[in-house]
Formats: C-alpha cells, structure tokens, sequence
C-alpha cells in the first residue's frame, strides 16, 4: 500500500496579532514567521510524520524551493511534485490572534495550474489498495477523484475550502472518507448540529465514512454502522494553523494500519493537540514518538 497526497503548497506568512484586522483598520504585527504550507503539504508531512510512505504531487512556481524541501526533510517522496515557470507557488496570509485562532487570506497561485493530464500522468503510478488523500485548493478535483476511483484508489477528501463548484461536485460519492470540520460541514448540509450534519452527509453519500472535527468539543466518526466520539484534550493553543491537516494524517494512518476509528480519533486527537501547542503549520506537526509518548504519559496519569 502506497500513499498519494495530491494536494496544495503554499508559502505561508504568519503575523501574530492582537485581534483579528477589523474592516477599516490598520493594525500592526507583533511578530511575522515565513512557513511551509497548505493543506496538502501539511497532509502529506503529518502522514509521514505518523509512519506512512508518502508521495506528495502537486505543483510549485519558481520560489516553491522552499516547499520541496520542507517535503523531503519530513521523508515525503517529491518526484511527482511539478514546477510552474511562469505562476508563483500559492502562498497564505495568516492572522494568529492572541488566543491561538487564526485566519486565512489564500492565494492560489501555481495549486490552480494542475490539469486533468497531470492527474492522469501522477496516477499512473498508483493503483488498487493504494490510499489517495485530497483537499480542495487544487485544481481538476473532480477529474483526480474520478481517475483515482477507476484505478481502485481508497480516497480521503478534506473538502476545504468549500465552494459552488464542490457543493455541486458529482464526484463526492466516489470519496471513501470526508475529513472536515463543522463549519465545512454546515456549508454542506445546511445543518449546524454534529448529529444532523453526519445524519444529512449519510444521508446524501451512504457508502463515505464521516469524520467530523469540533475544535473544544472533540471529533467524531460516523458510518452506516457505527458512531464514536472523541473528546478533545485539553491544551493551551498557541496557534490551530495545521491541527486539522494533522488530524486528518494521523486518523488515516492510524486506520491503515488496521487501528478501530475510535483508536483513530484518539490518536488523530492527541496528535492535533500536540500540534496547536506549537507555533507554525508543517513545522508544528508532531512526530509518532512524541504522540506516543504523550498517550502513555495520559495513561499513566489516569491509574
């Protein structure tokens, strides 16, 4: 079993933050950090990061260095990542304000030049069993979820951001699990509940596993035969950039490997705790030493 992360890079420049910037308002920075982002790159580090093999496509302008490098430092196979001549690697805006909340002014940039002939050329090197994650900053999702499932691919989406085009995706129930939280949840079904968003997801894709992140409140699985929750741990953020990348890595990895989605959760969960103590996105991901640790240490403690 192969894992493929085809998904986004970005450039991520983080300023700290009082508040939130109002409409209107100038407001100064108290510090400003440049990191390795986007949710595909983030993906593909916390699936490594979790004992995964990992190969990460996608596409990077000429400043995505950086990018490809942050990949292979975390052991992510690079060979299927392409390089754009003429359009910049996507790059992020990102305010964290002073409880550790962040938000998040994203500019595409070479993540929308992916064609349905890249998707055909990447996938020709995976096949049936093999585990394809995505999210949607990329373009030609449809075509890769549909290339992929013809070929047998198991597929996770992270249906973020969520737009016009996704809402009307005909591709979504190809898609073995959706990872997302309840606010891509809402966008989704209208509903606002945890219950009701997963009753409505189930509803409309009967054969795609539902695992729905709530920040404080914890997480939750949902399939046609069986609901578990997860409680969240509790921590002191500093900053929440990539605790749902991490999340959605380690739940997989933690499936693949034949764990129960309640053993997920709570691994996926301690793992996305450990990563909103630390300030950054890749560079926040834990390794599966620590969250092991970090397991026992709970355990011990709860005795």
């Amino acid at each position: 079993m192969r894992c493929l992360c085809f998904g986004s890079l970005n450039i991520d420049r983080v300023y700290t933050v009082d508040h939130m910037v109002r409409r209107g308002e100038t407001l100064s920075s108290a510090a400003l950090h440049v990191n390795c982002g986007g949710k595909g790159l983030n993906q593909s580090v916390a699936l490594a990061r979790a004992g995964l093999p990992v190969c990460h496509a996608g596409r990077v302008g000429p400043d995505g260095a950086m990018l490809t490098d942050c990949l292979t430092a975390a052991g992510v196979d690079v060979s299927c990542v392409m390089r754009d001549a003429d359009t910049p690697s996507g790059h992020a805006i990102i305010q964290v304000d002073a409880d550790g909340d962040n938000c998040i002014l994203l500019y595409p940039g070479a993540n929308r030049q992916i064609t349905p002939a890249d998707a055909e050329r990447v996938l020709e090197g995976f096949g049936a069993g093999d585990l394809l994650m995505l999210q949607n900053e990329i373009s030609s999702l449809d075509e890769i979820i549909e290339k992929a499932y013809r070929r047998g691919l198991r597929i996770a989406l992270n249906p973020s951001p969520v737009d016009d085009a996704l809402l009307h995706s005909a591709a979504l129930p190809l898609v073995d699990w959706l990872i997302l939280n309840e606010i891509e949840g809402g966008q989704l079904t209208g509903e606002t509940e945890p219950e009701r968003i997963c009753d409505a997801l189930l509803h409309r894709f009967p054969e795609t596993a539902v695992v729905l992140t709530l920040g404080k409140q914890g997480a939750v699985y949902a399939d046609r035969y069986l609901r578990c929750w997860q409680a969240a741990y509790p921590v002191t953020p500093v900053d929440t950039t990539a605790a749902g990348d991490t999340f959605s890595g380690y739940f997989l990895a933690a499936l693949l490997e034949g764990q129960t989605p309640q053993q997920a959760l709570r691994l996926a969960g301690r793992a996305a705790a450990l990563t909103i103590c630390t300030p950054g996105a890749a560079e926040a991901i834990p390794a599966r030493a620590q969250v092991e640790q970090a397991l026992r240490t709970e355990v011990r403690q709860s005795v």
